[in-house]
């Protein structure tokens, strides 16, 4: 049975709808609750963001005009209890709260480590559009939720997600999966800044931080880490390869190195450049020779490699399936239990012992993919941690940093957490 009808009974079954929380009303949030007010038997009852007037912008647009904006939880508390729509300007007691499930969607990483850590310690199921704050730490999340008899999720909508569906479709048919990823959408514009982009951004209504982080190739690198954990699929390489491809030549690019692609061993995770942007993509192949015949009489080409491929994805639209399937089902979207791989840091500029590091998206580092394993051996900062980073030795335009050149915020959420994390033997894998 479709979601759809699933949702409106389970609401009659408790009474009323789910209770929805969302944690960032930008323009992720507000489209997500937008799609939410379409859906019977899901509610958006409480949004929270520091700017109030983004909380009635959002809730106005659903045709809500009677909303209760208090930080008092009590007050808020009594007002999601009477089914009223409700606002907060601060994350502060928001575990506390009468909500049923929460979606993290600013973005920031550190916010995204406090809302999801605190909730799910509270045994609430935690759905997260901050995909730079889970393969941060992922792991930890899910470890913390499976305790607890929560979920915690990434959200349909971005690209590891709907890239792991067909992961999973190719594994289910008991293909051979030679590499999954995604087309990128924007130009590769590794040192872009948000002044660089700031006039596209303002004509594409865009927040500069967001746009820049899409151009400069972060975005890009920590959505195929992200598939790369979720999957247990490997990096290609550190920096993965990103060549031209289309459509038609997905399955030739990434065919095996012998087989005249860029692929050197299969199982990778890699992106491309050209028209299969928006889409996702996973490049099979079958030693069985009918099936190989049986695609090729379906169209997919002459084999022996074949490109399944979507040809979209609906970011905020399409994430609240993933509450749908938390709340129905139990399940997480996507989740994962360590890293495979990881997004380190990469210097945009000449930095000096002093200099403080903003963040993704921001004029200082970029993010880059590697090998976990190998990021762990070369002593490499996580880019969700690094920002308000101190600089303690020089830094060059494209270094990788180092722990050894900048000292970390120890005081940041997510900074202790990942300290946790990695105490616990979740980073890299299950504690022996």
């Amino acid at each position: 049975m479709a979601y759809n009808q699933r949702l409106q009974d389970h609401a009659k079954k408790i009474g009323r709808d789910v209770r929805v929380a969302l944690v960032g009303a930008g323009q992720m949030g507000h489209g997500f609750g937008c799609q939410i007010n379409r859906m019977p038997g899901l509610a958006l009852s409480l949004v929270v963001d520091i700017h109030a007037d983004r909380i009635k912008s959002l809730y106005g647009d659903i045709g809500v005009t009677n909303v209760v904006i208090s930080d008092d939880p009590t007050v808020i508390s009594a007002a999601l209890l009477a089914g009223k729509a409700a606002g907060m300007t601060s994350v502060d007691h928001l575990a506390e709260l009468p909500f049923d499930i929460v979606v993290e969607a600013t973005g920031v990483p550190d916010i995204g480590a406090q809302v999801a850590y605190s909730c799910l310690l509270a045994k609430k199921d935690v759905a997260v559009l901050n995909v730079e704050m889970d393969v941060t730490i992922g792991p930890l999340l899910h470890a913390t939720a499976v305790k607890g008899g929560a979920v915690y999720t990434v959200c349909h909508g971005d690209e590891p997600v709907e890239a792991k569906v067909l992961v999973d479709f190719a594994r289910d048919l008991q293909f051979e999966i030679i590499a999954a990823g995604k087309g990128k959408n924007n130009p590769f514009e590794p040192l872009s800044t948000p002044d660089t982009v700031r006039d596209r951004a303002v004509a594409k209504k865009m927040n500069p931080k967001m746009l820049c982080s899409f151009t400069d190739g972060s975005k890009t690198m920590t959505e195929m880490v992200a598939l790369a954990n979720t999957t247990g699929l490997q990096l290609s390489k550190r920096g993965m390869f990103g060549p031209p491809a289309s459509i038609k030549t997905l399955q030739d690019v990434f065919a095996l190195v012998e087989d005249g692609g860029i692929v050197d061993r299969p199982g990778v995770v890699d992106y491309c450049t050209g028209d299969v942007a928006p889409g996702v993509f996973v490049i099979v192949r079958t030693d069985q020779q009918y099936i190989n015949d049986e695609l090729n009489y379906l169209n997919l080409g002459k084999g022996p490699y074949f490109a399944l491929y979507r040809p979209f994805h609906l970011a905020s639209v399409e994430a609240p399936l993933s509450l749908a399937r938390a709340i129905l089902d139990r399940e997480p979207s996507m989740s994962a239990p360590f890293l495979m791989a990881e997004v380190v840091s990469m210097a945009k500029k000449d930095m000096q012992p002093g200099d403080v590091i903003d963040g993704i998206g921001g004029y200082t580092i970029r993010g880059y993919a590697d090998i976990a394993l190998d990021a762990k051996a070369d002593k490499l900062v996580p880019i969700g941690i690094i920002a308000k980073a101190v600089v303690t030795k020089p830094i060059k335009v494209g270094d990788l940093i180092t722990y050894d050149q900048v000292q970390v915020d120890e005081s940041s959420e997510i900074v202790k957490l990942r300290r946790l994390q990695d105490s616990l033997g979740l980073t890299y894998g299950p504690a022996k």
